[in-house]
């Protein structure tokens, strides 16, 4: 029958009666079903807004880190460290003044200034100070294997201090997801031999990175309440970047930072980390602790070694090995139940 059939006229298929209601049935069924998907996704992401920023973290600190070590490679860790705060600071600056009106957090309580200068000042000064000390003592892959221990750490910080209680889903969850990490890192394939025979002074700082990673995080926790994130992130970029000033007066090396400063190559690798890491990485990250459990965070923030893993392979052409993939899978395993309850 020539209603079953296409019909052509002046080289334009024209749609019979039945194809056309067949088609019409379909774009209907397509319209009352995404309304409900967008409302399910909204809702899950409403619900899950603190892991998934955490997540957002991980993805941030991945592309700060490779663009951390290039720059550190050519400027010196001290130099980095300086130049990428006073960036954070003024990228921080920029953020609130477009969307607050103000390129300073003079708002902030006492209050909010305390704890948050606390926090600045044992995260972004003494906890990195601890790590890149450690690199010299026992080599970056062994402190970055103890730093793994920050989740547990933090969870167990944020019980004493904040109060906050794990279900026993959520607690396998970060076990899982750190035990993944550390498969992934054993079995990372670098030009460093990894001794576990470590001397005690190496181990210690490195404990300390992971402590004052804890710490930093957990009593930001406790000084931002409600406060705006990328505000909350510049008192500590202002705390810990004027402890580094400081340091870097006491030890002259005023000298390093300006030779530094003067690397345009090296300059643009510290401001592409400073946007992912200080501007957005932690302020996304004081947006998770808002919304989730400190223990919760600091584990999913933590998957940085998973996340850089396809990366570096690009970028510095190392080799995928069988313990990284393995490690890979048992951390998503761990997120999974994270994401659980």
């Amino acid at each position: 029958m020539q209603i079953n059939k296409l019909r052509v006229c002046d080289g334009h298929i024209l749609l019979t009666k039945v194809e056309f209601k067949r088609k019409s049935n379909k774009y209907l069924l397509i319209q009352k079903i995404l309304p409900t998907f967008a409302f399910h996704f909204l809702f899950l992401f409403n619900v899950y807004i603190g892991e998934i920023s955490a997540l957002g973290v991980a993805f941030c600190w991945t592309v700060s880190a490779l663009f951390f070590e290039m720059a550190g490679s050519r400027l010196g860790s001290l130099s980095v460290n300086v130049i990428r705060l006073v960036m954070a600071v003024v990228l921080l600056g920029v953020a609130t003044w477009i969307t607050r009106g103000l390129f300073l957090p003079l708002d902030a309580t006492p209050y909010q200034w305390f704890w948050l200068s606390l926090s600045g000042f044992i995260g972004f000064f003494l906890g990195d100070l601890c790590l890149f000390y450690s690199y010299t003592i026992i080599g970056s892959r062994m402190a970055q294997l103890v730093m793994t221990l920050a989740p547990p750490i933090t969870a167990f910080v944020g019980f004493v201090f904040l109060g906050e209680r794990l279900s026993w889903l959520k607690t396998i969850g970060i076990f899982v997801t750190v035990s993944g990490i550390l498969i992934a890192m054993l079995g990372k394939e670098t030009g460093e031999k990894l001794n576990f025979k470590v001397p005690l002074k190496g181990f210690l700082f490195a404990l300390g990175g992971a402590v004052g990673q804890a710490l930093g995080l957990v009593i930001s926790k406790k000084g931002i309440g409600n406060y705006d994130a990328m505000a909350a992130t510049q008192i500590r970029a202002l705390t810990g970047g004027l402890s580094f000033i400081i340091l870097v007066t006491f030890l002259q090396r005023w000298g390093n930072v300006r030779i530094a400063s003067k690397d345009r190559k090296g300059l643009r690798s510290v401001f592409i980390g400073s946007f992912f890491g200080p501007f957005v990485g932690v302020a996304l990250s004081l947006y998770a602790i808002q919304h989730t459990s400190a223990g919760v965070a600091a584990t999913l923030i933590g998957l940085v070694p998973i996340f850089i893993i396809v990366p570096s392979a690009i970028m510095f052409k190392q080799r995928i090995t069988l313990f990284q993939v393995v490690g890979a899978f048992v951390s998503v395993g761990g997120c999974v139940l994270l994401f659980l309850t």
